[in-house]
C-alpha cells in the first residue's frame, strides 16, 4: 500500500490529549518506516526499486513533519500565562505593589506612549530612565516570559548553561590543569607539587534586537494582553538569531558558536580546540556499517561528560540516521518514549537544530556531548522596549531590546563528526 502523508495529518485536539495524539501517530508512522525500509533493504540484494526508495523518502519526511508538529504543540504548553494572579492564601509583599506599578505604567506606556510613570519608577529604582538607544525596562513577569520562551523554542539554549548577569562581561576562570597529586604513606615526605593552571574565558554580552510593529486597533482593544501580545512577538526573532549564533556566530556583535572554534583530531586534543572524529568518507557516512561513527563519538567523550551528553545535529541528517541499524537489526533512532519527550539515537537524547549545516565534505554536522558543561549563555538582565510612533506611520514599533552572550566554557565537554576521509 503507498503512504500518503495527509492520511496521518493531526486531528484539531488541545492540551495533553494533543500532544498523546501527536506521540501515538509517530509511534505509528515509525513503525511503517521500520517496515518499508526493511523492505527497501531486502530489495537491494535483488534490484532496484524506485517506488520503494520513494516510499521511504515520503514516510521519513513525514515523520519530521510529525515531529515538528510535536515540537510546536511542547512549545505551546511550556509557555506560562502571563496574567499576574497569585495562588489563593499568599498574602500581597510591597515587592508585589511595586510590580503591579510597573505593569500598569508599562502597559500605559505601549498603549499610548505615557511615559511619566515608568519614569518616575525607574528613577525610584536608582536606575536611569533610558539606555543609549531610549526605551524603558520592561516589568519582570514579561522579562522571564521571554527568557522561559526561548529556552523552549531555542535549541541550544534548552541544553546549555544559562547564567544571568549584571554587566557586560562575565569572566569565567577555568583550571585547566589541575595541582599535582599523588599517593604518600603516612610517614612518608611530601614533596611540594605543582601548582594548578588556570584559564580565564570571557563571554561579552551581546545586544539582541526585534522591533514587532502594532495598530492603533490592537493597542485600543483593552481585551488584548500587552505582555502576551510582546512576548509572542520578540519570540521567534530573538530564538532565530540566539539558534544561529549559539552554533555559527563569530564572537563579532553576537555571541560565538561552538563550531567557530578551532577544531582538531580528537587523538591531537588540546585546551581551547574542540575535539573532531572523521566519518572516514568525505561528504558522507561510510558506505558500510555506517554507524561506527556515531559509537566512536561516543566513547570520544569523556565518561564524565558521556552521562548527560545530547546529540544535536539538523533534520536533515537526523532523516538520514534513522535509517541506520545496530548488528541486532534494531533502528539507532527511537521516536519519543512519551508525549511530550525527545527523540533518542542509541538511547542518548537527540536535539534538533537547523543552523547545524547539512552533510558535506567536511561539514562538521552532528556534535555530541555535555552541553550543561560545555557551552555557557550568559544573559544580561533586563529588556527594554523603546516606542516609536513616527517611523512607519500608521503603525507603532516597538523596539525591544536584551543582551546575551554564550560561548565554550569547557572544550572537553564537545565532539564534533567531521565528514572527511581523515
Amino acid at each position: 500500500m503507498d503512504y500518503d502523508i495527509q492520511d496521518h495529518a493531526p486531528e484539531h485536539k488541545s492540551g495533553i490529549s494533543a500532544a498523546r495524539g501527536e506521540h501515538d501517530q509517530i509511534v505509528q508512522m515509525f513503525e511503517e518506516f521500520k517496515a518499508a525500509n526493511d523492505e527497501r533493504l531486502a530489495a537491494l540484494g535483488r534490484r532496484a526499486d524506485v517506488l520503494l526508495e520513494e516510499k521511504v523518502d515520503r514516510i521519513n519526511g513525514a515523520l519530521d513533519a510529525q515531529m515538528k508538529r510535536i515540537d510546536e504543540l511542547a512549545l505551546k504548553a511550556a509557555r506560562p500565562l502571563l496574567d499576574g494572579s497569585r495562588p489563593a492564601g499568599l498574602r500581597a509583599h510591597a515587592t508585589d505593589n511595586v510590580a503591579r506599578e510597573h505593569k500598569s505604567a508599562f502597559e500605559a506606556y505601549v498603549r499610548s506612549g505615557e511615559a511619566s510613570a515608568l519614569r518616575e519608577i525607574e528613577t525610584k529604582a536608582m536606575s536611569a530612565g533610558s539606555n543609549a538607544d531610549g526605551g524603558y525596562l520592561v516589568p519582570s513577569e514579561l522579562e522571564h516570559e521571554i527568557g522561559q520562551r526561548l529556552a523552549a523554542i531555542s535549541p541550544i539554549r534548552a541544553i546549555a548553561s544559562v547564567r544571568e548577569i549584571s554587566g557586560g562581561v562575565y569572566k569565567k576562570p577555568f583550571m585547566t590543569a589541575g595541582p599535582a597529586t599523588g599517593w604518600v604513606g603516612e610517614t612518608d615526605a611530601r614533596t611540594q607539587t605543582t601548582s594548578p593552571t588556570l584559564d580565564a574565558l570571557s563571554f561579552p554580552a551581546m545586544e539582541l534586537y526585534a522591533m514587532p510593529a502594532a495598530t492603533a486597533t490592537l493597542l485600543d482593544d483593552a481585551a488584548v494582553n500587552i505582555d502576551e501580545w510582546i512576548a509572542s512577538e520578540v519570540e521567534l526573532t530573538f530564538a532565530v538569531q540566539e539558534g544561529a549564533a549559539f552554533v555559527n556566530g563569530d564572537g563579532s556583535s553576537k555571541p560565538k558558536g561552538f563550531l567557530d572554534y578551532t577544531t582538531v583530531a580528537n587523538g591531537s586534543w588540546a585546551w581551547g580546540k574542540l575535539g573532531t572524529v572523521a566519518s572516514g568518507n568525505a561528504g558522507a557516512f561510510p558506505a558500510s556499517n555506517p554507524s561506527d561513527v556515531l559509537v566512536d563519538t561516543i566513547y570520544a567523550l569523556k565518561a564524565g561528560y558521556r552521562q548527560n551528553a545530547t546529540f544535536v545535529m539538523n533534520r536533515k541528517t537526523q532523516g538520514a540516521i534513522r535509517k541506520f541499524k545496530d548488528t541486532g537489526g534494531a533502528y539507532l533512532w527511537q521516536p519519543p518514549a512519551q508525549a511530550g519527550g525527545r527523540a533518542s539515537l542509541m538511547t542518548f537524547p537527540l536535539v534538533e537544530a537547523e543552523d547545524m549545516p547539512d552533510i558535506g565534505a567536511d561539514s562538521l554536522s552532528i556534535a555530541f556531548g555535555d552541553f550543561k558543561r560545555g557551552y555557557l549563555i550568559v544573559d544580561r538582565l533586563g529588556v527594554r522596549v523603546l516606542r516609536d510612533p513616527y517611523s512607519a506611520k500608521p503603525y507603532v514599533l516597538f523596539y525591544t531590546t536584551k543582551r546575551v552572550g554564550g560561548g565554550v566554557q569547557d572544550f572537553d565537554a564537545i565532539k564534533l563528526v567531521k565528514f572527511a576521509a581523515s
